[in-house]
């Protein structure tokens, strides 16, 4: 009996001793990383974000960046903005539950999200914009796209994350922590030791084949994900993409608004022969944009294309496909994470769930 006692208080003490670890890790993490926008309160969710005025005489309709998992305002901020700004009227936020932003109590699917970037620009004062969205972003401006059609000008797709694939597995970790108490327990003990530990890994096989831009996990505030009620709102996000995405994907023909898709041919975290291949077939008149050797963050790797992107669907005469072989020449030599990220092969069909 002294033997139990023993081992339930050594486990005691252990889970204790991570949750210290956590708490300190999540407050180093908020003091690097402190909020650089305003906050509006909307629907009950205090949003984040980063408002850029329209400039006199703005060649441009106002724009919305829409950020993907495990990441904030920051990381679509920090390429795009430069080369936009002095241009158009820019909104960049973090979506509710990561970044700065709170998640509120009815944020947990991407037509919600879409109705609180809705509200945003209503309490902005933006009418009609177009909406980029990247990775897990991309349903979220698939979403808006469908449900706000009075307030959409265009969208823009990069690596978009959008339709329900075989077998509909996400990561371990995601379905776990989206479990009563045992996915609490995980979040607030473990999270944030191992993620510190995986992070850059990880980071090298999102951008991989291409270079990870220096500073990047620090500058884009990357490190934010991993406090615990951050990584659950992202868990809930992408444990709920599959049966969301089955739901909706089949009324994308909806979408009327001038599009564009970017994808890249080795992209290691989303099936892009599912997801962009299905947008560009169910949106119609949409162009996707093909470029080869290209991995998943064209919105950092590709920020010519991107702003092409933004300018096409705005109404401007511009030859995508012509600047993506111009893209593929500048990388056609990358090869970083070669050997430590495998590319993602598609499930077979006989694995999707009936």
């Amino acid at each position: 009996m002294n033997l139990i006692y023993a081992a339930l208080a050594f486990l005691m003490a252990l889970v204790f001793g991570f949750v210290g670890v956590t708490r300190v890790g999540s407050w180093l993490i908020e003091r690097r990383n402190p909020p650089i926008g305003e906050f509006a309160d909307i629907d009950g969710a205090r949003i984040h974000y980063v408002h850029v005025p329209a400039p006199a005489n703005a060649e441009l309709p106002p724009i919305v960046f829409i950020h993907g998992a495990s990441a904030n305002l920051r990381d679509q901020m920090l390429p795009l903005r430069p080369l936009l700004e002095g241009r158009a009227e820019m909104l960049f936020f973090d979506r509710p539950g990561h970044g700065w932003s709170g998640r509120g109590t009815d944020n947990e699917n991407p037509s919600a999200q879409a109705n609180t970037i809705a509200a945003l620009m209503d309490h902005l004062g933006i009418k009609k914009t177009v909406i980029v969205g990247h990775s897990f972003g991309g349903v979220v401006t698939s979403a808006f796209g469908r449900e706000h059609p009075d307030k959409t000008l265009g969208l823009v797709f990069l690596a978009p994350a959008t339709h329900p694939w075989p077998g509909g597995a996400t990561a371990w970790y995601y379905d776990l922590t989206t479990m009563p108490v045992l996915g609490w327990l995980f979040s607030e003990t473990l999270t944030y030791p191992a993620g510190t530990l995986q992070m850059a890994d990880a980071t090298t096989c999102v951008f991989s084949p291409n270079k990870v831009p220096d500073n990047y996990l620090s500058s884009a505030s990357i490190p934010l994900v991993l406090r615990p009620t951050a990584f659950r709102a992202n868990a809930t996000d992408v444990a709920g993409l599959y049966r969301y995405a089955l739901a909706t994907a089949p009324r994308y023909a909806e979408i009327k608004a001038p599009t564009v898709v970017i994808s890249g041919d080795r992209d290691k975290v989303v099936y892009a022969h599912i997801h962009s291949v299905g947008l560009a077939r169910d949106i119609a008149g949409a162009e996707l944009v093909w470029v080869h050797n290209l991995g998943h963050k064209p919105d950092w790797i590709a920020t010519d294309l991107t702003v092409g992107a933004i300018e096409k669907v705005a109404g401007k005469n511009i030859d995508l496909q012509a600047m993506a072989r111009t893209v593929e020449a500048r990388i056609a030599g990358d090869a970083y994470g070669a050997g430590r990220c495998a590319d993602i092969k598609v499930p077979q069909a006989e694995l999707a769930p009936t």
